[in-house]
């Protein structure tokens, strides 16, 4: 984590931005909010590397000196993320090129091509020189390596460094083309200069050509990041290197699985960015909760940092949408709730010009006056009041598998149903355990799962076999799998006997998949409906728990005991999730709270415990706990009401 006291505070700061006579005003603002670290440097190559060969580190001495002089840390951040005009001028082949072949100019942020050698060449010199000009800063907290790995380019170079990644992968030709099944449609290779990138072509493309180019793409990402991080730790090995992943809404440019193996080791760490969609049709206030699962899930359950949240409105978003008053509070507790060690935010000070000039910061263009500002004050100081919670964790009582390739197959072409999509699935099976109070993880099929008491599969459509979920099944973990789970490897071929991979431990087969009409559904016989997908299956083993009463007819919810534990599966998706999950055996620790009135409790080693609770709701609810609640510095009773849109931390020893 950071090397600062307490929790982490504070955000982006672009001071190169503004006149020097504003920096002051900057300082005396963070002290007055409590802001205790400040991500500076993002996107600040052009001022330390106006040109070729030149370097000019003034102006970043005088902010690192100023913030440490102010008692502000520096989340020093290696710009590597937008190279300047004249760098592109110089090294046009480090351009992106679109899938249609064109060039991307430069104009924007993140125009660079991942495999162009005098990028990766100026990254790596870029971070050694910061490395080892301020690794001895007393401002220096941590190392914020590039911003946001999202960007793919589909150039010559590209397809050299891809046909080296398909070599290490498959050894021969002959390894690709089964891989890629290319026989399909005389796609067969003959030599590796034949082998592209997935480029624009005249029909639909070749299903593993544009999965394994996405797992190469995530793979030369996360290379770019370690090389980074690698010529920092050189000269500065004691303080935390990370990057911000970006765990909002539906984002898969990368599977961050792979890449929190790499940022769970030693000094590194997992940091996030999420911003809120408004007007969300799955859920609104869950996204936190669900945000915070996956971070949690990337770290192993440990702690992990929100680096980026925004305190208002977000212009890029389409629309206003402010905050409403508390509720940036609300939102910035619950990421620490779920395990963040702090609240941090892009930015500190609203940008006067470019692209995300009306993006909110913690300072707006209206000043120390505005509600927001005042709200930042109010959450520094509940932050310092935390500050033993730091290093405490969650204990979660269930998990839901996401597998990034899974989400990447279902974008490749020729999808039986559009509706299917992985993403909002998962996602809605979190809001439903959420509203019921359940803390879950998001974690990967392939990890250790013992400590989970149920794990939901709800879209898992790669998988090459059932090893690991049916040691935790004999284990005596419940699962639960949703349709159209298992049906193929992880080349995208089809198993031989649906559902697959899963059809053993399952104890069912499927004999016909049934995709619906977004406007249709099917009635089972427990009262309850599904939606977007039936199957036609039997039993070979399992206990058919419900049917259906018309088309496609025959069982549609199995469940299997098999060793210690227990299976179920779905073959549709439930309208309504409840009638399913009373059956399972999930109680939170306050079961009979107003839905949306959230609990979340961290527990140290030792046993001090702190019981978070969250109103989000408009009327006042009971929590039946007592303590001390830390943000007022008052004895909570079971009798105390948590007002509406406001929260508690309630300190007690387990």
């Amino acid at each position: 984590m950071p090397t600062v006291d307490g929790l982490a505070f504070g955000g982006d700061y672009n001071p190169e931005q503004w006149e020097r006579e504003v920096w002051e005003e900057d300082i005396a603002l963070m002290r007055e909010a409590g802001v205790n670290v400040a991500t500076v440097n993002v996107f600040s190559w052009a001022s330390i590397n106006p040109g070729p060969g030149k370097w000019e580190f003034g102006q970043l001495d005088d902010i690192m000196d100023l913030l440490a002089d102010g008692g502000v840390r520096a989340d020093l951040a290696t710009s590597t993320a937008s190279p300047p005009p004249w760098f592109s001028h110089a090294h046009p082949e480090t351009l992106p090129v679109a899938p249609e072949g064109h060039r991307l100019y430069y104009g924007a942020r993140a125009e660079y091509c991942p495999h162009a050698p005098a990028y990766q060449e100026a990254v790596v010199e870029m971070a050694s020189k910061l490395a080892e000009r301020y690794a001895g800063h007393p401002a220096l907290a941590m190392w914020h390596v590039g911003n946001e790995y999202y960007r793919s380019c589909f150039c010559d170079l590209a397809a050299t460094e891809f046909r080296t990644w398909l070599r290490e992968r498959y050894g021969d030709l002959d390894g690709l083309n089964r891989a890629w099944g290319t026989t399909f449609w005389s796609q067969t290779f003959t030599d590796w200069e034949q082998v592209l990138p997935p480029r624009a072509c005249a029909e639909t493309p070749n299903p593993g050509h544009v999965l394994d180019f996405r797992r190469f793409g995530s793979d030369a990402r996360l290379r770019l990041f370690d090389s980074e991080a690698a010529a920092i730790a050189e000269h500065s090995p004691d303080k935390p290197i990370t990057t911000n992943l970006m765990v909002t809404g539906n984002f898969a440019g990368n599977d961050y699985f792979r890449w929190g193996e790499d940022l769970n080791g030693e000094n590194r760490l997992i940091a996030v960015d999420h911003y809120l969609i408004p007007g969300d049709e799955i859920a609104y206030e869950p996204q936190v909760a669900y945000a915070s699962a996956l971070s949690r899930g990337l770290a192993h359950g440990q702690p992990w940092l929100l680096m980026e949240q925004s305190a208002n409105s977000s212009a890029w978003r389409g629309g206003g949408f402010p905050k409403r008053p508390g509720e940036q509070l609300r939102h910035s507790l619950g990421y620490v709730a779920h395990g963040s060690e702090g609240a941090m935010y892009f930015q500190w000070r609203a940008s006067r010009y470019g692209t995300e000039r009306w993006h909110a910061a913690m300072v707006p263009h209206g000043g120390r006056e505005t509600k927001t500002f005042q709200e930042a004050v109010q959450l520094g100081q509940w932050l310092k009041n935390l500050a033993e919670v730091k290093g405490s964790t969650v204990e979660p009582q269930a998990a839901i598998l996401l597998d990034y390739e899974s989400v990447w197959a279902f974008d490749t072409p020729g999808q039986l149903s559009s509706s299917m999509a992985p993403f909002p699935e998962l996602r809605r099976w979190h809001a439903a355990l959420w509203k019921r109070g359940v803390v879950c993880d998001i974690a990967h099929p392939a990890e250790d799962l013992s400590r989970y008491p149920v794990v939901f599969a709800p879209s898992l459509q790669m998988l090459d076999d059932d090893a690991n979920l049916r040691r935790y099944v004999e284990g005596g973990g419940t699962l639960v799998v949703g349709p159209f789970s298992g049906v193929m490897d992880r080349n995208e071929h089809v198993h031989p006997g649906l559902p697959g991979a899963l059809r053993d431990l399952l104890g069912v087969r499927v004999v016909e998949h049934v995709p619906l009409r977004e406007d249709e559904s099917v009635a089972l016989d427990d009262g309850t409906t599904g939606r977007l997908w039936a199957e036609t299956a039997v039993s070979e083993g399992a206990e058919v728990i419900a049917t259906y009463t018309e088309y496609p007819h025959g069982p549609a919810v199995f469940h299997r005991r098999i060793g210690s534990g227990r299976v179920w599966y779905l073959t549709t998706r439930p309208e309504d999730l409840n009638p399913f999950l009373d059956r399972l055996d999930l109680e939170p620790e306050f079961p009979d709270l107003p839905t949306g009135v959230e609990t979340v409790r961290r527990t140290h080693d030792d046993g001090r415990s702190y019981l978070f609770a969250l109103n989000h709701t408009d009327q006042e609810a009971r929590i039946p706990a007592e303590g001390r609640d830390l943000l007022t510095d008052t004895e909570w009773t079971p009798t105390k009401p948590l007002r509406p849109n406001t929260c508690a931390v309630i300190r007690q020893h387990r």
